[in-house]
């Protein structure tokens, strides 16, 4: 595992180790660093945990909530693991990233979902709760029939797709123009405000590659979100301060900003472990099956069931899975934003 010292994501695993180690109601003390404080009272919101209170230099954290602090209102935390669907479209990629979680390359096989069972995976998840769609992959944009696909989601649900944004001409231009504004959102993925730090791990030229689809999406009247997958060996808090900068000089809102560490996954050698036990599920169907989440759908200790049909026992078996996982875990659960 890399080394996290020095890095934001370092007070998240002290606070998954530090929570791990004690019983439900017991509160520990987590020293932090500036700006950490923040970072804390986003995790405990996320997570179920209670922040007591908190100094720049110190927070008391209990695991789990008294019973007076649940919130009297909104479904129960294991329903909302229904709450997000996410499709993998495919798994061929144009790039190779030595990062990517789902071991997507020029190499690797399409594995497409393709559109007839796009549309039934989303009638069924719309019939079942769910609140919006995420497309991935893979490249989506390698899809000679991906507007048709985007069509099949944002006829039923809010839609996100997560690209690359580095096919944006010719055939794919067109193709882009023939996809939904409204309901719909592109996600681009930028990992850096220098260059080399993006290029590192996605190939040279990268960098310019995906500035470039981003203004392309931009001028075509799209919502545009942009993620950054950040090496924490590079997160230092000058960094994420110049990223959020150069997006706000792009225009992306900060609500759209999205910054996420390397997952251990995939191609992936280090980062953070992640396992059924300490993310999150969010609901992930491949070609393959029905995955816990996103950043494991290539992985089978992450499968739930190969069969994705009827959609709803598929939620209902992660959702048992996921109360059974709380009430004997011995670590705190994760959300890894993957969007």
């Amino acid at each position: 595992m890399v080394n996290t010292v020095g890095s934001p994501f370092a007070v998240v695993l002290d606070l998954v180790e530090r929570l791990g180690a004690v019983a439900a109601g017991a509160t520990v003390d987590i020293p932090l660093r500036p700006g950490e404080a923040d970072i804390v009272a986003q995790w405990c919101a996320r997570t179920g945990n209670e922040l007591v209170a908190a100094t720049e230099a110190q927070a008391l954290v209990r695991r789990g909530r008294p019973p007076a602090a649940k919130p009297t209102a909104g479904p129960p935390l294991e329903q909302q693991t229904g709450a997000r669907l996410w499709l993998y479209t495919n798994f061929d990629c144009n790039l190779a990233c030595d990062c990517c979680c789902a071991r997507s390359s020029p190499q690797a096989a399409r594995r497409a979902i393709g559109v007839d069972r796009t549309r039934q995976l989303v009638a069924e998840a719309a019939e079942a709760g769910v609140a919006e769609v995420f497309l991935t992959g893979g490249e989506p944009f390698l899809l000679p029939d991906l507007d048709q696909l985007v069509h099949a989601c944002v006829d039923r649900l809010p839609t996100t797709l997560l690209t690359n944004g580095m096919l944006f001409r010719g055939a794919r231009l067109e193709m882009l123009r023939r996809i939904p504004r409204v309901d719909f959102t592109l996600q681009i993925s930028l990992d850096s405000a220098r260059p080399d730090r993006h290029d590192r791990h996605s190939g040279v030229g990268t960098w310019q590659r995906a500035l470039d689809g981003i203004g392309i999406a931009r001028d075509e009247g799209f919502h545009v979100r942009v993620a950054a997958t950040v090496d924490p060996a590079e997160a230092d808090a000058a960094a994420q301060a110049a990223l959020h900068q150069a997006l706000d000089r792009l225009g992306i809102p900060r609500e759209d900003q999205l910054v996420r560490p390397i997952a251990r996954r995939g191609f992936a050698t280090d980062g953070l472990t992640l396992t059924v036990e300490t993310l999150l599920p969010e609901i992930t169907v491949t070609v393959d099956g029905v995955y816990w989440h996103p950043v494991g759908a290539d992985h089978p200790d992450q499968l739930v069931t190969r069969d994705p049909f009827p959609l709803r026992a598929a939620i209902a078996e992660v959702q048992r899975r996921y109360t059974d996982y709380r009430t004997t875990m011995t670590t705190a659960a994760e959300k890894f934003p993957c969007a």
